[in-house]
């Protein structure tokens, strides 16, 4: 099987960057049920939409936009103190059909491919593990993607992003609701990781807990902070992500 396969959209910024500025990575799915239309899509003029890289679900990598230059995946999108991620990161699109389109399980060739990818990405450009994000990470009130089928946790094994270390017996607290004080202090971790919370009771809010339970807790996102998530949370900042 060939990697790569160069399919260039002309949906870019034509000023190239420096490379220097790229700190992040940023993972999509599709959410179409063709392959081939979600590619059109993503060179169509009229979509406004690109990406740098589109992972087929035979494993095979297209190349869309080169490094340099800007690709249009991000939108509207915030992390820390970093706004309109398009500017320092690199899209890569990951053909799922979505939640609109009965979500299906990501291919091995796929995760394969999206671990091979990354990892050339992630030392060409000194990207860290915690500045690989996925779409709802960083826009979390529009967008959902990669989803809870994501393999993060394999992912992480192979020293792409990363993930919490709790023996099994701390995560069996899911049930149990979070205190007020608890859940404050949840929100405060959740700013210190890097999502963008507006206020400390806004709607945006239940958004932001979706976007971390579909990442780091996928068998139950429910928008509710739970004992769980606190403690998932907490162990993430003590290894350093924040």
């Amino acid at each position: 099987m060939k990697y790569f396969k160069l399919v260039y959209s002309i949906n870019f910024n034509k000023v190239t960057r420096s490379t220097k500025k790229i700190t992040y990575l940023i993972y999509h799915y599709t959410g179409m049920k063709s392959e081939s239309n979600a590619i059109d899509r993503l060179r169509n003029k009229k979509s406004k939409v690109s990406c740098h890289y589109f992972i087929k679900k035979n494993g095979t990598i297209i190349t869309m936009v080169p490094d340099k230059f800007i690709a249009w995946h991000a939108g509207i999108s915030c992390w820390k103190k970093d706004k309109n991620l398009n500017n320092k990161s690199i899209g890569i699109e990951i053909h799922n059909p979505g939640h609109l389109n009965n979500y299906p399980q990501f291919t091995k060739k796929q995760i394969k491919s999206t671990l091979y990818l990354t990892k050339i990405l992630k030392k060409k450009y000194n990207i860290k593990s915690k500045n690989i994000l996925g779409h709802s990470d960083i826009a979390p009130r529009r967008k959902k993607d990669p989803g809870e089928k994501f393999p993060w946790k394999h992912l992480s094994r192979c020293k792409v992003g990363i993930w919490y270390n709790l023996p099994k017996n701390d995560l069996k607290l899911r049930n149990i609701e979070a205190t007020n004080k608890e859940k404050r202090l949840f929100f405060l971790y959740l700013k210190k990781i890097g999502y963008c919370l507006k206020k400390k009771h806004s709607e945006n809010s239940n958004y932001v807990i979706k976007a971390f339970q579909r990442r780091y807790r996928p068998k139950i996102i429910n928008g509710k902070i739970d004992k769980e998530c606190l403690k998932i949370a907490k162990n993430l900042i003590k290894l350093g992500l924040n």
